[in-house]
């Protein structure tokens, strides 16, 4: 049965933090969030998120980026299918894109309607978004804590432990200091626990390639982002050979072609691609897959608030394989208040709800709430 859109809602968060979330390329002073919520003409909804930690202006650019630009293309269209907004929405908002050169924020836009689409859609057929993708999905997926910072990692690396983690990463990246304390870090792992170190693209080709058998002798499972994700092939290549540590990235590369080609020239060995910064779940599926068939492993990336994390543990149990579910250890209501629960013991659950399991936006969010706009047919 097709849907109708007959109404868009848009609601923006921002949370005050005690300790701002460092990376080697800016500082988290606040923790954002969008939600996006589509309606169709029988009253069925659902649910999606769009990217807003970059810039620190993202989040409330994005909503108004939703309801001025795109809304025309939205409220009144007919879909068949849980994907037919993202190929749709891609090719009529190009030149607008094209126009205004913001690429990065018109797909982010696309790809929380698209998670919102699967969620009415799984609502509607009454099964879980997981096994609308996948009717063989498994009930739960292994996850690892992140976003933990270097010089907080001993404190942090403890409370992920005690809530049941074994496996965590460390941002570096930021100076000479990062190594020692990395081989701390390791150092003081506990048996069968594993770290990979995420560089936030800090280094330089040259930098990288003087790190090798320092990096190499701690173990990692991964090193993520080294160099900067737009740095020629040629570059990565240099690294996949200089490096036996497995190299990862995704988060920063976009399009099919961009990870068709990604996939290609193997010179990662984790994907990581964010549905709430490209894709969606249709074009994170559709690369996942992609990933697994190449014998690569596939590790969704998320920093962001509860919806995303959700949608990015269905997506993940949906495709299968030996993957990660990302989930950022720094505190964060817009995350916690879906149900921390979700994720107890390093496992995350996948619930028998329909679809996402999320009916309306937490009442506790509503104090950090800086704007909702709708549109309506």
């Amino acid at each position: 049965m097709a849907h109708v859109i007959e109404r868009v809602e848009v609601f923006c968060y921002r949370v005050p933090v005690k300790v701002p979330v460092a990376t080697s390329f800016g500082v988290m002073r606040d923790r954002p969030a969008v939600f996006v919520k589509l309606t169709d003409q029988d009253g069925c909804f659902g649910w999606g998120e769009i990217f807003a930690n970059w810039p620190a202006a993202a989040a409330e650019h994005r909503a108004q980026l939703l309801v001025r630009d795109i809304c025309d293309l939205v409220v009144g269209a007919e879909v068949a299918q849980a994907g037919d907004l993202i190929e749709r929405l891609t090719a009529q908002t190009h030149i607008r894109a094209l126009q205004s050169g913001e690429w990065g924020p018109f797909a982010q836009v696309i790809a929380g309607l698209d998670i919102a689409l699967h969620d009415m859609f799984a609502r509607r057929n009454g099964v879980s978004v997981a096994r609308f993708l996948n009717s063989k999905a498994a009930d739960s997926v292994p996850t690892y804590a992140s976003g933990i910072a270097i010089n907080a990692a001993p404190e942090l690396i403890a409370q992920a432990r005690a809530a049941g983690h074994d496996a965590f990463k460390v941002k570096i990246g930021f100076d000479a200091d990062d190594m020692e304390a990395l081989r701390d870090v390791v150092e003081n792992l506990h048996e069968g626990e594993h770290l990979m170190a995420d560089v936030n693209q800090a280094w330089s080709v040259p930098e990288a390639l003087t790190c090798t058998d320092q990096i190499d002798a701690l173990g990692l499972r991964w090193l993520e982002e080294p160099i900067r994700a737009d740095l020629p092939f040629e570059d990565w290549a240099r690294l996949a050979e200089a490096f036996k540590t497995p190299l990862a990235g995704g988060e920063n590369i976009t399009g099919f072609d961009g990870f068709a080609a990604a996939i290609a020239a193997q010179h990662l060995s984790v994907l990581q691609p964010d549905i709430v910064k490209w894709g969606g779940l249709s074009g994170c599926a559709s690369v996942a897959g992609d990933v697994r068939k190449a014998g690569l492993r596939y590790c969704p990336h998320f920093l962001g608030g509860g919806i995303g994390l959700i949608a990015s543990g269905h997506l993940l149990a949906a495709v299968g394989g030996d993957g990660l579910l990302e989930v950022d250890v720094n505190p964060n209501p817009l995350r916690d208040a879906f149900g921390g629960a979700l994720v107890e013991g390093g496992v995350f659950a996948i619930a028998d709800a329909p679809g996402l399991g999320i009916d309306d936006l937490p009442e506790e969010l509503a104090q950090f709430q800086t704007l909702a706009l709708e549109a309506r047919a």
